[in-house]
């Protein structure tokens, strides 16, 4: 499973308008509702699943990268979305650091093993400092999409 094969490209948001973790999962969940992917009406509860998982433990894992993520029972699809934030933003990451690198993961519930199978994709890339350092670099959503769809050549994978 490729990255480019479960992230949804319409949804990207190369500079975020929110400031804080809650805002900033709202309107990547928004961005998922405006490409097609979930149902305006599902967007309020996908946003709660979200949140409500991040309440348990942060997904700021440090290197200025955070992976909110939930299996919501509206979600039919393994989806992702990526959100880039120049200022960054707190999302309570072990290290302490501002985030500005924010990966939206959203899976049924019924498919735990693509969303294991996604989650250990998408770590291994963000694990990678060049790969990290472009993403953070790309201002652009065409410059997002392109490394996703170059990322395994980036990684050596």
């Amino acid at each position: 499973m490729k990255l480019s094969d479960f992230f949804v490209k319409k949804a990207i948001i190369s500079e975020l308008k929110a400031t804080d973790r809650k805002g900033v999962i709202m309107e990547l969940v928004n961005a998922l509702a405006e490409s097609g992917c979930i149902s305006p009406n599902e967007v309020e509860a996908v946003t709660k699943a979200v949140i409500q998982r991040e309440n348990q433990g942060s997904t700021g894992f440090g290197k200025g990268v955070a992976v909110p993520h939930a299996k919501p029972e509206c979600v039919k699809r393994v989806m992702a979305t990526v959100g880039r934030s120049s200022t960054g933003v707190d999302f309570a990451a072990l290290d302490r650091a501002p985030v500005y690198t924010i990966v939206l993961l959203l899976s049924p519930p019924s498919e735990a093993d693509n969303h294991l199978a996604a989650m250990t994709n998408i770590f291994r890339h963000l694990q990678n400092d060049n790969f990290r350092r472009f993403l953070r670099q790309a201002d652009t959503r065409e410059a997002i999409v392109d490394l996703l769809d170059e990322a395994e050549e980036i990684i050596g994978v």
